[in-house]
């Protein structure tokens, strides 16, 4: 049985949501001391479950643009009433519902939701067959089938190789364009066999299916997940208070490498070694509280293995940009 950080291939009666590294996120947003916070990634609402029950003094903003979690909300809205606000959208949207410094503490949770994985019609999961979606609002955008029957050549591979990070990435997207009409691009079952065969097959001891890197990488192309995620976080750091918390969990590298050099470069230092700016062209409006990544205990990991590829990232702020 695979049971992976990105993509789950349990039998769902199986899966449980667990909000990651909880302790930490609430150790640094702090939320006892109350004030007013957002969880711009809802989910299962642990985390904003843990925020709320923190003192009757906080407000929470949350977002999910899964249509599934606004009925999974209704627990919080009916037992913390005015102090919960939950909004159907994603954290894109974050500036039409926010104003400038008004967060004491903002959370975003990049993975995906255990609910989202164990709903097989969402079409996540390549254990459950399903017709393969992978959309994380349902209602708009372009379905995996759809971009895996019709997207260029350039767009595959850059799913595959770049987002996805397989090695094998050109056998895949050969297979990928040779079975366009065949109907094996239709359906999770079908098209995870497809991947399997492209990469050699399973092989014994592997940790993670053979599909679950392509699976994801078609995932992120399909969502725009790193084009959103570079979009939101200037957003995210305008709606915060001078000394308001921003906490990013993330599941990828590409994710871990967007949020980083944001943080650095609001920090005031060089966003990756390759950064040759001055210091006098450097302004620093927050200050990163940790240099390096904090990652989930050995505890949390062997309680819950979807942790086990997170990591946090955390950034204080201490004064708002003129611009």
């Amino acid at each position: 049985m695979y049971c992976g950080a990105v993509e789950f291939v349990c039998s769902p009666s199986a899966v449980s949501h667990i909000p990651v590294l909880l302790d930490e996120c609430m150790g640094f947003l702090d939320p006892c001391r109350g004030g007013s916070f957002a969880d711009l990634t809802f989910g299962g609402g642990g985390h904003s479950r843990k925020i709320l029950e923190a003192s009757p003094n906080v407000r929470l903003l949350s977002m999910d643009c899964d249509p599934d979690a606004k009925i999974r909300a209704g627990n919080l809205e009916s037992a913390y009433g005015d102090r919960f606000r939950f909004v159907d959208s994603d954290f894109q949207s974050i500036d039409q519902y926010s104003g400038a410094q008004e967060f004491d503490g903002v959370l975003m949770d990049l993975g995906i939701s255990s609910f989202q994985l164990m709903e097989a019609a969402k079409g996540f999961s390549f254990r459950l067959d399903a017709p393969i979606d992978m959309r994380l609002n349902p209602r708009v955008g372009q379905s995996a089938a759809d971009f895996l029957e019709t997207a260029s050549r350039e767009s595959l591979v850059r799913a595959v190789r770049e987002y996805g990070e397989e090695r094998r990435w050109s056998r895949v997207v050969n297979a990928i364009v040779d079975a366009r009409g065949t109907g094996k691009l239709q359906r999770t079952l079908s098209a995870a066999e497809l991947v399997t065969q492209a990469v050699g097959g399973v092989r014994a001891r592997q940790r993670i299916h053979p599909a679950t890197k392509t699976f994801q990488g078609v995932r992120i192309a399909i969502n725009g997940e790193l084009e959103a995620l570079a979009m939101t976080l200037p957003k995210v750091f305008r709606a915060l208070k001078p000394g308001g918390m921003l906490a990013v969990i993330s599941f990828h590298s590409l994710e871990d490498r967007i949020v980083k050099r944001f943080m650095r470069k609001m920090s005031g230092r060089p966003q990756h070694r390759g950064d040759r700016s001055f210091v006098a062209e450097r302004t620093a409006y927050a200050e990163m509280v940790q240099s390096k990544a904090i990652f989930p205990r050995k505890d949390e990991v062997e309680s819950n293995p979807k942790s086990r590829s997170a990591r946090l990232r955390v950034l204080k702020k201490i004064r708002h940009p003129e611009f």
